[in-house]
């Protein structure tokens, strides 16, 4: 592996070494993310469907520890299949692990409507996206140092940084001075470009200063949004992050779909109109094959049995991914590899992913939620952004009063709406809009 000791670098060193702690470098960044409060708040976030519906379906934290382990299967798998590569790119079950539990930790309460509402919030201040947050955070918020966040190593800010390039390059949508009323914000018109934010350019910076000039440029490239259709779209990540990107979409795409399936949110004629016809119609393989009997068992009224299929649905998957070049001009082999899933089951898992989000995430019932959310939100940040000083509270109001020299306020607003668990979110706007029916004062911790 190439420059160990720069990789394996913090950009606030140690100050007192710990007696007795033999702990590897990313065994201790996993400890950081593990004990984190941004980590423990995933128990109160929405995934795919409410927090509150159901004591059953995933919640963002459940969905992380099963992204995590799902990333040490592939990283087992690709050991296994290329050891040679595997050696020389310096693979690391522990770092990989420690990625997929932090790869949600910048998501807002109440899902993808809480991010429309703080990209749009945000709309003139930069912007809002989930994976930028992440980054923010463990770079700067996460309390464990004074101003560098969780002070992770290099090599882990690289796996969690998805989209290397600024969300105000990639955005193609021009700032709008003459706001809509809160109520008629279309969610299509305000999805976020994914990428960092300007104000953290900083870390990012630091995070890519042994990369050749080059190897920079190339890393920070994107997809023209005439390509894309919405906006630009960056083209490279890390071989770390790879791991965890597959792991997260094989999360999504299967377990999520457990969820739907359990909660009657989707029934056995959707899923052999829309998965196992198009599945079956695959180059040969192992799930056109099996898709078929798989369906049989996922919609058992025996719990064992869908539990058997979603096991080998998520094995198949796993199994099928290799390591493969991504572009020979990269002089980083970090960035020249990544692991990617052979052609039939990228596109077998596209259709699972794409049955999950129009049966489930599209539903109208799912759709009012968000929506519900997304105005909770948006009605939050016009309340704090309209007298910081009164009602935001102490320590956030010493870093909004920072923040505001350098015109940068409405970050931290944002920062503390984006921290907040859907439960937090909701009882904070009812004590701030709903008029108590009983006597006695409002309660509310902040």
């Amino acid at each position: 592996m190439q420059q160990n000791t720069i990789w394996s670098a913090r950009s606030f060193p140690q100050q007192v070494e710990r007696d007795g702690d033999h702990r590897s470098v990313f065994q201790r960044d996993k400890a950081r993310i593990l004990h984190s409060a941004a980590f423990r708040r995933l128990q109160a976030k929405t995934q795919v469907l409410g927090v509150g519906m159901s004591d059953f379906y995933r919640t963002r934290l459940t969905h992380s520890l099963e992204a995590s382990q799902i990333g040490q299967g592939i990283a087992a798998q690709l050991r296994n299949k290329q050891p040679d590569l595997t050696a020389h790119l310096g693979l690391n079950d522990t770092l990989i692990e420690a990625l997929c539990l932090a790869h949600d930790i910048g998501h807002p309460p109440f899902g993808h409507g809480g991010e429309t509402a703080l990209h749009y919030m945000m709309r003139n201040h930069g912007g809002f996206e989930g994976n930028g947050q992440t980054f923010r955070i463990v770079t700067k918020l996460e309390p464990y140092t004074l101003a560098h966040g969780m002070n992770l190593s290099r090599r882990t800010l690289l796996g969690l940084v998805k989209y290397p390039n600024y969300i105000q390059t990639l955005n193609t949508k021009v700032s709008d001075n003459s706001p809509l009323p809160h109520r008629q914000i279309k969610a299509s018109d305000w999805h976020p470009p994914k990428g960092l934010y300007q104000c953290d350019d900083d870390m990012f910076a630091w995070l890519i200063a042994p990369l050749t000039s080059e190897d920079k440029v190339q890393f920070m490239g994107y997809s023209s949004a005439q390509l894309t259709g919405t906006h630009h779209k960056t083209r490279f990540k890390s071989f770390d992050c790879s791991i965890m990107e597959l792991a997260d979409d094989i999360a999504y795409g299967i377990h999520d779909l457990e969820d739907a399936i359990v909660m009657g949110i989707v029934n056995r004629q959707q899923f052999e109109s829309e998965v196992v016809a198009p599945l079956a119609q695959l180059d040969p393989c192992w799930l056109a094959s099996n898709i078929a009997s798989l369906c049989h068992k996922l919609f058992s009224s025996h719990h064992h049995e869908r539990k058997d299929a979603i096991g080998a649905l998520v094995n198949c998957f796993i199994t099928h991914i290799q390591i493969e070049l991504t572009d020979t001009a990269f002089t980083l082999d970090l960035l020249k590899y990544n692991a990617t899933f052979a052609p039939a089951y990228q596109q077998a898992l596209s259709v699972f992913k794409k049955f999950v989000y129009q049966r489930v995430i599209c539903k109208p019932d799912i759709q009012l939620l968000e929506y519900k959310g997304q105005q909770v939100i948006m009605e939050l940040f016009e309340a704090f952004a309209s007298d910081p000083a009164r009602l935001l509270p102490e320590n956030t109001r010493q870093r909004w009063q920072e923040a505001e020299k350098v015109d940068n306020g409405h970050r931290v607003i944002c920062d503390y709406i984006s921290g907040m668990t859907d439960e937090f979110a909701s009882r904070l706007y009812n004590n701030l809009f709903t008029p108590k029916s009983t006597t006695g004062h409002d309660n509310i911790t902040i």
